[in-house]
């Protein structure tokens, strides 16, 4: 259903009309670690009360979507080895209190998508163990071992079944999650049946999608089918569920992974130090750089929503990124191009103050600084533990914070649907400058930006405009005055201008 919605989607933005489906899921999304996010019981390790308490700070902030990690019972403190897919982790607190934290974000209009996790389980998840014992007893036609990918054969991401001579298949080395069988129809009725239990049961509004271009390794066309499978019973199971895969591939592979059906798909090239945000910022003609990237991805995924981000749990913050440990202007005009991507525009925790962490994942994954006596402690492995910038609370009292500013830059993205929704055109660019218009649902919202750290600039438009907000890094705010039959527009550094016609 979700492909015909694209199709719609496509036809409604050329003629500028808005289908109501495709307004239903947020475009301001939230990545969340419960264990490193808040604790509520005093042990250090972030829970569901804890996150309970901090939705009213997610909602002021702008975010009407949140993403959480997995949240299942796991031996491990990232949870992406699952023991029990119809439970949540004691270590989070209870079902009770997961429930309530669904409930809380619907009370304020926020929709949940959780992780989940199929392309492997954990070797404590109770399918592998019968299958394991099956197999040592002789027994390989017992159906919990067609859940998995068992061999007699050694080969590479195969790992040896000790006391056998059995190898199951495991593409995350590690030997504690062995691959699933995807194609096995049992197995398939049991995620049926786990994805109703959180959908309906529990009342999640969707899924993040681990690992869906490993579903069956090197072998595209069947991770896309799979896809389809799961979008058509997520949508079977509860029409307008939201699911999201990460599929990370260059634009060519997840056009291709478009055609699951899925609505979205994590937009890995705009991300990272290599990604667009990052290269443009550092490139020499930055404006003309950008907008090249955004004429790739317009070309490239045409009437697709995307899912753009900067950085996420498995990469390095985005303060590095940037250089930006001292320039937080740096910082946040880099969050001010992710949002004028388009799409739904994912944040991860901590990104709003200017968090840092890179190298092993758990630095990626460092406690949540609301002040300097409330944080949650490191997870296990950290190997560098630092925070660049001050905490939420000393963040919000100053205007002029890394929080503050992506508070406005979420709330103008809200506040101005085209600007996340809007089918793009690109008015004008120079090396330093450019003007782009988005038009949704007959708003057309021009964004005029400053990709000079140092200088302000001036942009004239023919006709008259009227300004409708600004988003500057500094004290000094942008403006627009009309003169005779022209905009002037004085854009300072780092400046975002948004107008529309008078």
């Amino acid at each position: 259903m979700k492909r015909l919605v694209c199709g719609i989607l496509a036809l409604c933005l050329l003629l500028g009309c808005l289908p109501a489906l495709a307004d239903a899921h947020p475009t301001n999304w939230y990545e969340v670690f419960v264990y490193s996010f808040s604790d509520s019981d005093g042990d250090g390790i972030g829970d569901f009360k804890g996150l309970l308490g901090k939705l009213d700070y997610i909602q002021d902030m702008g975010y009407t979507g949140i993403w959480l990690m997995p949240i299942m019972p796991s031996p491990s403190y990232h949870k992406y080895d699952v023991t029990d897919y119809l439970d949540v982790d004691p270590v989070y607190g209870t079902l009770d209190d997961f429930r309530a934290v669904v409930a809380g974000c619907h009370e304020r209009g926020i929709k949940l998508i959780i992780d989940l996790v199929v392309n492997h389980s954990s070797t404590r998840h109770p399918w592998f163990l019968e299958a394991v014992e099956a197999l040592k007893k002789g027994r390989p036609d017992h159906p919990k071992v067609a859940y998995y990918n068992f061999t007699q054969e050694s080969g590479s991401n195969f790992v040896k079944l000790p006391g056998t001579d059995w190898y199951y298949e495991e593409q995350f080395s590690g030997g504690s999650m062995p691959d699933l069988n995807l194609n096995n129809p049992d197995l398939r009725e049991e995620i049926i049946q786990i994805m109703d239990f959180w959908l309906n049961d529990v009342g999640v509004d969707g899924f993040r999608l681990d690992a869906v271009t490993s579903f069956f390794t090197g072998k595209d066309p069947e991770n896309i089918a799979f896809l389809r499978f799961l979008e058509e019973e997520s949508e079977r199971l509860k029409p307008d569920s939201y699911l999201v895969g990460e599929c990370w591939k260059g634009l060519g592979a997840i056009a291709d992974y478009y055609e699951s059906g899925l609505e979205s798909f994590f937009l890995f090239p705009a991300a990272q130090a290599e990604g667009y945000i990052a290269a443009s910022i550092r490139a020499r003609k930055p404006a003309q750089t950008y907008v090249k990237y955004l004429q790739i991805v317009q070309e490239s995924l045409d009437g697709y929503i995307l899912a753009p981000f900067l950085s996420n749990h498995d990469t390095g913050r985005t303060v590095g990124l940037v250089q930006g440990r001292q320039a937080p202007a740096r910082v946040k005009f880099a969050h001010a191009l992710l949002s004028l991507m388009g799409g739904h525009s994912f944040t991860y925790y901590g990104e709003e103050i200017g968090m840092v962490g890179a190298g092993e994942d758990p630095n990626k994954r460092l406690g949540m600084l609301w002040d300097q006596d409330e944080v949650t402690k490191k997870p296990p492995g950290v190997t560098r533990e630092e925070y660049a910038y001050p905490g939420v609370y000393a963040q919000q009292k100053d205007p002029y914070s890394i929080l503050n500013y992506i508070k406005k830059m979420n709330h103008q993205r809200l506040d101005m649907p085209a600007i996340a929704r809007g089918k793009l055109a690109i008015l004008d660019v120079t090396d330093d400058t450019c003007v782009l218009s988005r038009e949704w649902a007959g708003q057309t919202v021009i964004i005029a930006v400053n990709f000079s750290a140092k200088e302000a600039r001036a942009v004239t438009l023919p006709g008259e405009y009227t300004l409708l907000d600004t988003l500057d890094v500094g004290e000094t705010a942008s403006d627009a005055k009309i003169a005779g039959e022209q905009t002037m527009i004085t854009l300072q550094p780092f400046g975002i201008a948004y107008l529309q016609n008078k």
